[in-house]
């Protein structure tokens, strides 16, 4: 009888344990959910197709993501290029697009979408030809890293005017919960 009432006690303090287990694995595993933004059109650290850069159309590759943190309240799109003007010699980071208050409730960014109407609210800054909308790779020399950085953030953000990169992320400082990026090369042959 004795063995019998332990072996239900070992029972039970089993059967509480994998309940309280698996509460915590899957809780961590929602917690843990991985923001991720891909690209049908670049693969990560891959070629640039022309099609997307000065020499071809210069249109925006389509872009999604998944994975978005669940207090996002806007999303913040900054593509620029850490090695130019010379990738031997880098002296400044040069900004393709600005888009900033992309709604969570928006997962992707359709192919061309600069030329196109962006979603609505999505407003965007200037980038460093002081234009805003997309404008692809033109590297004068070497090949270069272009980093299309996604920014999952805990508020709205003002209409900052068409700011530029500076006066964007100091807009997003202490508001950013997760980002995540995507990377494509390219060089002018």
């Amino acid at each position: 009888m004795y063995l019998k009432k332990k072996s239900v006690f070992i029972g039970v303090i089993f059967l509480i344990f994998c309940s309280f287990y698996s509460r915590f694995i899957w809780a961590e595993g929602v917690k843990n959910m991985t923001f991720v933004l891909t690209s049908v059109d670049i693969s990560h650290r891959g070629e640039i197709p022309h099609t997307f850069t000065c020499d071809g159309n210069d249109i925006s590759p389509a872009l999604n993501w998944r994975g978005m943190p669940g207090l996002t309240k806007s999303l913040v799109l900054i593509v620029d290029d850490p090695d130019a003007p010379d990738p031997s010699k880098p002296k400044m980071t040069w900004v393709h697009w600005l888009l900033y208050n992309i709604s969570p409730s928006i997962t992707e960014l359709s192919r061309g979408i600069a030329e196109k109407k962006l979603p609505i609210g999505t407003q965007q800054g200037k980038n460093d030809w002081k234009q805003t909308g997309y404008s692809g790779p033109c590297p004068p020399i070497g090949k270069h890293r272009y980093f299309f950085k996604l920014y999952a953030l805990d508020i709205e953000l003002p209409d900052l005017h068409s700011p530029n990169k500076t006066e964007l992320e100091k807009a997003i400082s202490g508001h950013v919960i997760e980002q995540t990026e995507l990377i494509g090369t390219y060089q002018r042959h």
